[in-house]
């Protein structure tokens, strides 16, 4: 891998620097060739810093802010108001060359805010979306979007995300003519409110698009597509809903009694596919640059993933094969 560097926002999250520092350390510890960007308050930063011996790392270049984004702050405020905060400078370093791709953990309306007013749209997109993986039942991979960057979207947005979710697909999961599925609250052609049922007629007239149809929310893991739209409302209501039972099957060992450990172990070993950190990081697809949001919630082998996975669209190029995909695909009337 040639030189890599990424901006971390060390801050975001529920946990800050006790998740962000050792995963770091740890990046740095895999890949030999990467440069890392921190970015956070001194006086929260600088002690995970020396107990990881990174300060004088000669990969890591650190950059003391005094402001902080956090959960109750609006995305408005944030972008308005808080520009020295650890969010805004990383993506300002992603913005200005200094880093290929950016992470952080941080509230997602202020990331999506300031990644769009720093970072910016590439040309054709009206709004970048969330896009994460799940596993199928065949041990393959699916991607899902939105699942979270837009409540609401109309039926413009549902076919951009439909034609970035497939760009992905190719390039990432090495699909050579992926699935595209609507997820919808039935089969049939008449289910869904108008903007989904517009989005499907427009998605069957896009010939280079592999479009199946509708999804139901029982199918989201059967293998039956490997590009999942939605808008940002339900794929993020459909991921957490997902998460919160892959966890509850996994913590079943934690119940006091033999039969309850013992069903615990047995479940560790048969679904540790599913376990949420091992697909943390949902990228914010259709920015000029890879910005990587990570789980509030995340440890830090699940902030490590993160990292790991905006190493990875980096070294795909993945925002010129979007931008690509937007200069070559206007075959639908409607598209920009």
């Amino acid at each position: 891998m040639p030189q890599l560097t990424v901006a971390l926002d060390m801050m975001g999250g529920d946990f800050g620097p006790p998740v962000t520092v050792p995963a770091a350390a740890q990046a740095l510890s895999l890949l030999p060739d990467l440069h890392l960007h921190v970015f956070g308050s001194r006086a929260a930063l600088l002690p995970w810093l020396e107990r990881c011996n990174l300060t004088a790392h000669q990969r890591v270049r650190v950059h003391y802010c005094t402001q902080q984004v956090t959960n109750e702050h609006k995305a408005g405020f944030a972008l308005r108001h808080l520009p020295d905060s650890s969010m805004c400078q990383a993506l300002n370093a992603l913005a200005s060359g200094q880093a290929q791709a950016c992470v952080s953990g941080g509230n997602t309306g202020a990331l999506m805010a300031m990644a769009i007013n720093v970072v910016q749209t590439l040309p054709g997109v009206d709004r970048p979306a969330l896009i994460t993986r799940l596993p199928q039942a065949d041990g393959s991979h699916a991607l899902l979007l939105d699942v979270g960057a837009n409540v609401c979207c109309d039926t413009e947005q549902l076919v951009q995300f439909a034609l970035m979710g497939d760009a992905v697909a190719r390039h990432v999961l090495s699909q050579q003519k992926p699935r595209v599925m609507l997820l919808n609250v039935g089969a049939e052609s008449n289910k869904g409110y108008e903007a989904v049922r517009q989005a499907a007629r427009r998605l069957k007239a896009l010939p280079a698009l592999n479009y199946q149809g509708y999804i139901e929310g029982n199918d989201l893991f059967a293998g039956t597509a490997e590009v999942i739209v939605c808008d940002g409302f339900v794929g993020n209501v459909a991921l957490k809903t997902s998460e919160g039972v892959a966890r509850l099957l996994l913590g079943a060992g934690k119940k006091r009694g033999f039969w309850w450990r013992l069903l615990g172990t047995w479940l560790k070993r048969r679904l540790s596919h599913l376990n949420p950190d091992q697909y943390n990081g949902a990228s914010l697809i259709g920015l000029r640059s890879s910005v990587v949001k990570s789980h509030g919630s995340a440890g830090s082998p699940a902030f490590l993933n993160a990292i790991l996975q905006a190493v990875a669209e980096t070294e795909h190029q993945l925002p010129a094969k979007i931008a690509h995909l937007f200069d070559t695909a206007p075959q639908d009337s409607h598209a920009r």
